[in-house]
């Protein structure tokens, strides 16, 4: 079937295995207890998931597969003479669940390198769009128009047995990854180059060959988006864009619909829009103040403005983490190396420096700390990418490795659809009465 498929197979076998002897022991232990504040606030906290490729823990962030970042950045290979992770080994450590080797890497490269293109209809069907429409719209419509490529849809219409929907939806999902970043540049240089494409380089890396089609060819711009699509890839399973697409999948919508699902969610200004909500309020703050290096206690006055006026300081805060998000970190680490006087970036270190203790000072805030959005848009804006607007167009690139991959595990796996009970306020109202239970 394919070095990388047969591994999953027998990983998933095994895995299969192990669960079922899990339940069959322990099924009918609970795991917790749900309070009537968390049903009605958003779920948050509540383990109701099995998310193979990530956990996130909130005092040390995301591990992928047991690494943390730091390990990711010292153990996955890189480009040859390169300092960043390839995003190919991380998509292998999740869907594998072992380190890759040098050679696992560029199979995979080479793999996403043949799968990669992309029909003329849906180019089409993105220029159909008015130009002004934002670039998250652009690339899920991308998405849903390439839907017609799906062999999972193809052999689902044929009668396939369950026994065997992973094997479609895992060439679903290394088709869709190999051809999102040529959907994601043909879309950065329609709306913001006069579009005026660039040609797919076939002799480059998955994130090497996005910078190059979208014009940047800078060594350290890719040396950066190896390392954005890394960090970004996956966040355990409850986050909007995961959850959604393991939601969509689960009714056994293929890969492109349930990604483009998802893809929706990323696009809300609460998940992956933050990073365009960052970029844009320190670039009002630099023009409300006069300055484009502001100094500490200028960023203080403004941040206290802003809480004032009943916004948030975005960037700031996370629902689980309790420390600096070490996504932050490495970002930090990569401007420290690349481009330590940038006045931008200082500017987000800054912010750092300022915002967490304002924000423990109020209280009642339980994570003072920066996220990931709080820190990439300026680095892109460094080397020229300043549409803000298709941030998220990355980010979203990005997830698709660990929410496809989380997705042939879910098929992989054989787990059903999902569907959680709700419950009325009256019904809450009668079980708090002692007329009934809200459960049955």
């Amino acid at each position: 079937m394919g070095i990388i498929k047969d591994r999953f197979k027998a990983k998933a076998d095994a895995a299969n295995a192990e669960i079922k002897d899990i339940l069959k022991t322990h099924g009918n232990k609970k795991i917790g207890e749900v309070t009537l504040a968390q049903a009605y606030q958003g779920m948050r906290g509540i383990t109701g998931l099995v998310t193979e490729t990530s956990l996130l823990d909130a005092q040390e962030g995301i591990r992928f597969r047991g690494y943390s970042i730091p390990e990711l950045q010292e153990k996955l290979p890189k480009v040859p003479g390169g300092g960043e992770p390839l995003p190919e080994g991380l998509f292998y450590l999740m869907l594998v669940g072992e380190l890759p080797t040098e050679e696992d890497a560029n199979h995979i490269t080479s793999v996403w390198q043949r799968r990669s293109h992309v029909p003329n209809h849906v180019f089409q069907t993105i220029d159909a769009l008015p130009i002004n429409t934002h670039p998250m719209t652009m690339f899920v419509t991308g998405v849903m128009a390439l839907q017609t490529e799906s062999n999972f849809a193809k052999e689902y219409a044929k009668g396939i047995n369950k026994k065997e929907y992973w094997n479609p939806v895992y060439d679903d999902a290394m088709d869709l990854i190999a051809r999102l970043p040529r959907i994601a540049a043909y879309i950065y240089r329609r709306k913001y180059k006069n579009n005026e494409h660039i040609q797919p380089n076939g002799l480059l890396d998955w994130a090497g060959n996005l910078a190059h089609m979208m014009g940047y060819d800078n060594e350290s711009f890719k040396e950066l988006m190896r390392l954005y699509m890394t960090i970004h890839a996956d966040h355990e399973g409850g986050n909007v864009s995961a959850h959604t697409t393991h939601l969509v999948g689960s009714a056994l919508s293929d890969p492109y619909l349930s990604y483009a699902a998802g893809m929706n969610g990323l696009a809300g200004p609460l998940h992956g829009l933050a990073n365009q909500e960052v970029i844009k309020w320190i670039f009002e703050m630099q023009e409300q103040l006069g300055t484009d290096d502001p100094t500490k206690e200028q960023i203080a006055d403004y941040v206290q403005k802003t809480l004032a006026g009943g916004k948030v300081v975005p960037g700031y805060g996370h629902a689980v983490l309790r420390k600096t998000d070490p996504r932050f970190t490495a970002q930090m680490e990569f401007g420290k190396k690349h481009m330590p006087d940038d006045k931008l970036v200082n500017t987000v270190w800054k912010v750092y420096e300022t915002v967490p203790p304002i924000l423990e000072s109020l209280g009642k805030v339980k994570n003072p700390w920066p996220n990931v959005d709080a820190h990439s848009g300026a680095l892109l804006v460094h080397y020229g990418l300043v549409e803000y607007e298709f941030y998220t167009v990355l980010f979203a690139v990005s997830r698709a490795l660990g929410v496809l991959a989380s997705l042939c595990w879910d098929r992989a796996l054989g787990l059903p659809i999902e569907r959680p009970k709700s419950v009325t306020t009256e019904a809450v109202k009668e079980w708090l009465d002692g007329k009934g239970e809200i459960w049955e």
